[in-house]
């Protein structure tokens, strides 16, 4: 198959992992109802794990690589997700659905400034044609102004460097061509700092956690374990920067959600990002390198 044709399919992957994410804001934040921000964050991990061990056992059957070699970036991986992943739910809880989805869309700017700063390699004309529309897209979904942004939107808006920094970790692990391994112990570590941290710092009902069950099976195994795995494999094809820019359209689907599910409304000029958005996905997708 050829380049054009794996890239192609791809982005594809990409954007339908921007569709599960951007709807999976929406039962993130009705968990929070329930139970508390860094439970969550284990259960989710902890969940997507054992949803993927059988496949990374098996993929590691098929393969000549050593596992224990994804170790130390699986490490860093988790580490990121458990930081960027807890300072997200900490906002959630105070912060929409829809402005969660677009504060977190920042990380659409700084990925290609990270990956040009750690990879040395200077993101295409095209890439940073549509970054800018996306910057704006963006800009247009926050009505225009910061200045009605709550201490939740603050650190959701803090949590997208954390995302650029997994979506580059993430490329660099596909190196090792094991995507599920990766993803397994990714999730692992994340479910082990969740857990952890959520005995000292807050309080553990089983009722709670039974309220929040389709939330968390939802998050755990579609938006964590499924797409993250779809991530893995998609960025042996796709870079860091160009996918960034894809992924930016979980803005539109979370904006969805939050109208549907909970009456949320955009503004005029909020409609207006989300074209810009759809407009540097189309750009993105015009380039052939």
């Amino acid at each position: 198959m050829s380049a054009v044709k794996l890239r192609s399919r791809a982005d594809l992957l990409v954007l339908f992992a921007a569709l599960i994410w951007g709807v999976a804001f929406y039962f993130q934040k009705i968990a929070m109802e329930h139970v508390g921000p860094l439970l969550f964050i284990g259960l989710r991990g902890m969940l997507a794990a054992v949803a993927l061990l059988p496949l990374a056992l098996l993929e590691q059957k098929k393969s000549a690589q050593s596992p224990r070699k994804l170790v130390p970036i699986a490490l860093l991986g988790g580490l990121i997700f458990f930081i960027a992943g807890s300072i997200q739910q900490l906002g959630l809880v105070t912060a929409t659905v829809t402005n969660t989805g677009f504060l977190t869309a920042i990380y659409v700017v700084i990925t290609p400034f990270l990956y040009w700063v750690i990879k040395r390699r200077a993101p295409s004309s095209i890439t940073w044609l549509a970054v800018g529309l996306a910057f704006l897209g963006v800009w247009g979904l926050s009505g225009g102004s910061i200045a009605s942004l709550s201490n939740g939107d603050l650190l959701v808006a803090a949590s997208s460097l954390f995302w650029a920094l997994l979506l580059i970790t993430t490329g660099e692990s596909s190196k090792w061509n094991l995507p599920l391994s990766y993803t397994c112990f990714q999730f692992f570590i994340v479910g082990l700092l969740g857990l952890t941290s959520a005995l000292f710092f807050e309080t553990i009902d089983v009722e709670k956690i039974k309220s929040a069950a389709i939330p968390i099976i939802y998050v755990g195994l579609l938006s964590t374990a499924f797409t993250f795995a779809l991530m893995a494999m998609a960025l042996k094809h796709v870079a860091a920067p160009r996918a960034s820019v894809l992924l930016s359209t979980e803005t539109l689907f979370a904006a969805a959600a939050g109208y549907i599910m909970l009456g949320e409304r955009l503004s005029i000029i909020a409609w207006v990002g989300a074209a810009l958005i759809l407009s540097a996905v189309l750009v993105l997708t015009k380039e052939r390198s």
